[in-house]
């Protein structure tokens, strides 16, 4: 089969897997490698030591798939219904996460329906189905694909799509035809999401400084929350959309289309309280597989007394409290920053009671610094 007609009928069937937008690119070095070298040496990227350990792989898709020649970039919409307001007590859950699902489990599934395709086309093609878990530098082929733009907030941009778009690549040994690179930037002037950043994580446009990130910080960031950031985390639970939800070119974003996308109970948002009196096997039941099992238990156990602390949420202190007892010492850290903002009576006699048993010597700098 001819590239052209091959190509077709590869953008046909990823269509019918619910990918909304499908463009394909040649297996080149990406452009995209030298701004990921100094994006590093600026410490950029935090204690995402993975990406400094791959950093060679990045430098070309063939270290994903040896002869690889194509990479078929795909789209799909995650946004759903417009966000609740967050009440005290609550937390905000970040829109591509508000399903049932872990999204990496659903695509990968109709990655390998994508490429079982294309081996009955081609049975002697090589493949390998990639979602954000491989080195490789996605926006930087998305957008030789044709398929946006990479953004001030440095997320593809789409002007028909907006940005609530998760990207996947399906990377093969044939050639197919490629699609034209869209080099026209859309952001122009405009600077609000560079402005609208709680943490100011955008050192210039079209660099993220990921070590004040808020999605960084709740998801991927092991230790405690700087001090100097947890004011800016606001009600952010899990994930951030501020930057996007301040995009002019969201306002008309498609909706998304995957039934497993839709709002699952208590995702939007969330109660806070309630995460204190899960075990670690409850924890794992309720979230195995979703995307809130990245941080695991401790991590978002920090992340919601970083919110119950910042709305000062007195009816959360007997929750505080009893995470002060918490096995992990990140939680009682965080908990004793969060009972140090409530600040009440109760918050004080809690925090003393703890400070005669603490061994760590992080959560007792935490106990001293709340009752001071």
């Amino acid at each position: 089969m001819e590239p052209p007609a091959l190509t077709d009928r590869l953008k046909e069937r990823a269509k019918r897997l619910d990918f909304a937008r499908c463009g394909v690119a040649p297996a080149i070095r990406p452009a995209g490698a030298d701004h990921l070298d100094q994006w590093l040496a600026r410490g950029y990227a935090g204690e995402m030591d993975y990406i400094v350990a791959r950093r060679d792989a990045y430098e070309h898709p063939r270290h994903v798939l040896e002869n690889v020649r194509s990479i078929v970039m795909l789209a799909m919409d995650y946004r759903t219904q417009p966000r609740d307001v967050t009440a005290p007590g609550t937390g905000q859950i970040s829109n591509y996460a508000w399903g049932s699902v872990d999204y990496h489990d659903l695509i990968r599934t109709r990655l390998h329906h994508l490429a079982d395709y294309l081996r009955e086309l081609v049975p002697a093609a090589a493949t390998r189905g990639v979602v954000d878990t491989a080195p490789l530098l996605e926006r930087e082929f998305a957008q030789l694909a044709g398929l946006g733009w990479i953004g001030k907030h440095t997320l593809t941009l789409s002007r028909d799509a907006g940005s609530y778009f998760f990207l996947a690549a399906l990377l093969t040994d044939q050639e197919l035809e490629y699609d034209e690179r869209r080099e026209a930037n859309h952001c122009g002037a405009c600077t609000a999401c560079l402005d609208a950043c709680p943490t100011e994580a955008f050192p210039e446009p079209y660099v993220l400084d990921a070590s004040r990130c808020i999605s960084y910080l709740t998801i991927e960031h092991r230790s405690q929350i700087p001090v100097d950031l947890r004011g800016g985390m606001g009600n952010w639970l899990f994930g951030c959309d501020v930057c996007q939800d301040v995009c002019p070119w969201n306002r008309n974003a498609p909706m998304a289309t995957v039934a497993d996308f839709q709002p699952a109970e208590g995702q939007n948002p969330s109660e806070l309280a309630e995460l204190f009196d899960l075990s670690e096997e409850a924890f794992r039941r309720r979230f195995r597989h979703t995307p809130l099992w990245r941080p695991h238990r401790r991590g978002m156990l920090r992340n919601a007394a970083m919110v119950l602390g910042h709305q000062r949420a007195e009816r959360a202190v007997p929750a505080l409290s009893r995470g002060l007892e918490d096995p992990e010492p990140i939680v009682r850290g965080a908990c004793a920053w969060a009972l140090g903002q409530i600040a009440t009576p109760a918050c004080r006699a809690a925090l003393e009671l703890r400070r005669h048993s603490e061994e760590d010597a992080d959560v007792l700098a935490e106990l001293e610094a709340a009752l001071t």
